[in-house]
């Protein structure tokens, strides 16, 4: 009992001073702790002190730097306005300067007026003086020469006139003969330059063909029993046939030269196949008319080749290839679209135009012609309406319907093509006219002359080349034949067909004859 209340005591003893112990612990603890605060409120105060001295100087520095840009933006204003009034005085000044100045001209104006207006009185009083003494000449003249001052400007007015429109003619005729001296220098350049260049044969057309024949048996054979396959062969081919006392020859007459040609095509392989009979005979005819068809198509690509031509249609192919068998005052079409081709090109490369353009316009510009037979309208028309059909373009068109003068050209290209056409169809050789055509061409040249007021008679000499026109002398003055001259040029352009150019001379005489008795 005793033992356990020790025990107690101890344990209660041991408590109490654990306790204690504790408590001693405990209040050292708070103690370092409120140290430790101690410590962190100081350091956090003199942090606090030292980031508002940092705030402050920061501050501080911004508002200097505010204020020292504050005044230089000041001093700058300060200065443009210094240098606006300067710039104001000046101008004040010479804006004085200018009304100082103004005066001063306003006072010499004032003075030279006033001079003016004295001037003035006395240039009247002059005028006052010769117009009266100008009535009293007048009067004076008018007695001496029995005319009124009208009539004597009226005279006086024609011959000043006549004299002005010789000076004028004469001048103009001058000016005229040095500028056609100068384009025909330069033109003959260009075109011996074309011709020099473009060599080409020419061959007579005429309306007949010959076909030989191995012997005058084979005559009788062509004949055929009562004339029969020769008939065929006629109706076959559209020609005619002559058989006559001519030795191993046969003539085909026609004047259509694929006709001519087809026949003696297909009369050559009869020939040479010894079966004539009128089915041969059509048989024949119509593998010869496929040929001649293939033969076209090459023809015709083989000039659009030759001449670098592209993108033609397949008509105008053909239409080019029949041009082979088209013939104009005995001059071959296709040669000679080939040959303005060539010309047209040759001219436009002298004179920087579009070459592809020319050539094309030369070698399309008498398509018109191989259907001119079957459609109404001229070959120019025809041509047009062709062109515009296989989608050519404006330029080519208007080339076409200006290479006879049956409307204006409207480019280069087209002018070029007018002096391609002539020149081909003017060289020596390339053309034959019929003696008939021959003289009404130069019948109808001098009835054009005629029909002129004042001319008594006209020449057409040198093949039509020139025209020798007499002026009857009363009526036509010496100035007066040069407008002659060009007014029938002007005419025979529009009325008459020719190749080439034709020069007009007008040729006035007077003639004063007396006799001495």
């Amino acid at each position: 009992m005793g033992a356990t209340v020790m025990m107690g005591l101890a344990v209660l003893a041991g408590a109490a001073i654990g306790v204690a112990i504790y408590s001693i612990l405990l209040r050292n603890k708070v103690l370092s702790a409120k140290e430790q605060a101690h410590v962190i409120v100081k350091a956090a105060g003199a942090e606090a002190d030292t980031i508002r001295k940092q705030a402050l100087l920061e501050a501080k520095e911004s508002w200097y730097k505010e204020r020292t840009e504050l005044e230089k933006e000041l001093r700058e204003q300060r200065g443009a306005l210094q240098e606006l009034e300067r710039r104001a005085n000046q101008q004040a000044e010479r804006a004085q300067q200018k009304m100082e100045l103004a005066e001063h001209k306003e006072r010499e104006v004032s003075r030279r007026e006033r001079k003016v207006g004295d001037r003035e009185e006395s240039v009247q009083r002059m005028e006052m003086e010769y117009k009266n003494m100008l009535k009293e000449e007048i009067t004076r003249l008018e007695k001496i020469s029995n005319m009124t001052e009208a009539q004597a400007r009226s005279e006086l007015m024609t011959k000043i006139l006549d004299e002005v429109r010789q000076d004028a003619q004469g001048k103009a005729k001058q000016l005229e003969e040095e500028i056609k001296a100068e384009a025909n220098r330069k033109a003959q350049e260009i075109i011996s330059s074309a011709v020099q260049r473009i060599s080409s044969d020419y061959v007579a057309e005429t309306t007949v063909s010959v076909v030989d024949l191995p012997s005058d048996e084979m005559k009788g054979r062509i004949i055929g029993r009562e004339g029969r396959n020769i008939r065929a062969l006629e109706m076959a081919t559209g020609v005619d046939l002559i058989i006559d006392d001519t030795p191993e020859a046969v003539i085909i007459s026609g004047f259509d030269p694929y006709r001519r040609e087809l026949t003696r095509l297909a009369l050559e392989r009869l020939i040479a196949d010894g079966r004539i009979h009128p089915g041969r005979i059509e048989e024949v005819v119509n593998k010869v008319k496929k040929e001649m068809e293939e033969k076209i198509w090459e023809d015709g690509k083989q000039a659009a080749f030759e001449l670098g031509i592209e993108d033609l249609h397949p008509e105008e192919i053909k239409l080019i290839g029949r041009l082979q068998y088209r013939y104009s005052y005995s001059q071959n079409m296709l040669r000679h679209s080939k040959e303005v081709a060539y010309l047209c090109g040759i001219m436009a490369a002298e004179l920087g135009a579009n070459v592809k353009v020319a050539k094309r316009a030369g070698l399309l510009h008498d398509i018109g012609k191989v259907v001119d037979h079957q459609t109404e309208g001229s070959h120019t028309s025809i041509g047009v309406d062709l062109a515009q059909k296989y989608g050519e373009s404006p330029v080519i068109i208007d080339a076409i319907a200006a290479h006879h003068g049956e409307a204006e050209p409207t480019c280069v290209e087209a002018v070029l093509l007018q002096a391609a056409d002539a020149l081909s169809a003017a060289r020596p050789g390339a053309r034959r006219e019929m003696l008939e055509s021959y003289i009404k061409r130069l019948k109808k040249l001098e009835e054009i002359c005629e029909s002129f007021k004042g001319v008594e008679k006209s020449f057409a000499i040198q093949a039509g080349r020139e025209i020798r026109v007499i002026a009857i002398p009363e009526e036509i003055r010496d100035h007066q034949a040069a407008f002659l001259a060009r007014d029938i040029a002007r005419r025979i352009e529009k009325e008459a067909a020719y190749p080439g150019e034709i020069k007009v001379t007008v040729i006035r005489e007077t003639r004063a004859v007396d006799f001495a008795r």
